[in-house]
């Protein structure tokens, strides 16, 4: 496989959610968009039964989830790194960006791989589901 191909094979999930969600169509607009895909590794990691549970309801929780994995505008890792200890707006609300370990978390979730091109904009895979905005903005 070609890495392309892999990072694909790696977000299929969050890939699915989207679908199921009915924002396939928003995040393929003009944009441009900043999307922090999460890994089928880090749904995975959600309590049993979370997943197929917001995909039963795709306009509701689901969508609120996926909204905070996306930012308006385009950010890229030297953006991030420079938004550490800040809160940033993505369209489900406030997430804050933080250095932990070394490495960089939106919302507590871990970036562990930065600037994807898009066609639209660009992603970041994380290796955590963001579940809610964060409380300390």
């Amino acid at each position: 496989r070609t890495p392309q191909r892999q990072m694909r094979a790696d977000i299929a999930t969050a890939a699915r959610a989207v679908q199921a969600a009915g924002l396939t169509e928003t995040l393929s607009a003009e944009g441009p968009y900043t999307v922090f895909a999460p890994t089928n590794a880090a749904f995975d990691a959600l309590p049993e039964g979370t997943l197929d549970s917001l995909l039963e309801d795709p306009s509701g929780a689901l969508t609120e989830i996926l909204q905070l994995h996306v930012i308006a505008g385009e950010v890229d890792s030297a953006a991030e790194a420079a938004a550490v200890g800040t809160c940033v707006e993505t369209l489900g609300g406030e997430v804050k960006v933080e250095e932990v370990d070394g490495g960089l978390t939106i919302g507590g979730a871990p970036i562990s791989t930065t600037d994807l091109e898009a066609s639209n904009g660009i992603i970041h895979v994380i290796d955590a589901v963001i579940v809610e905005p964060s409380t300390d903005c």
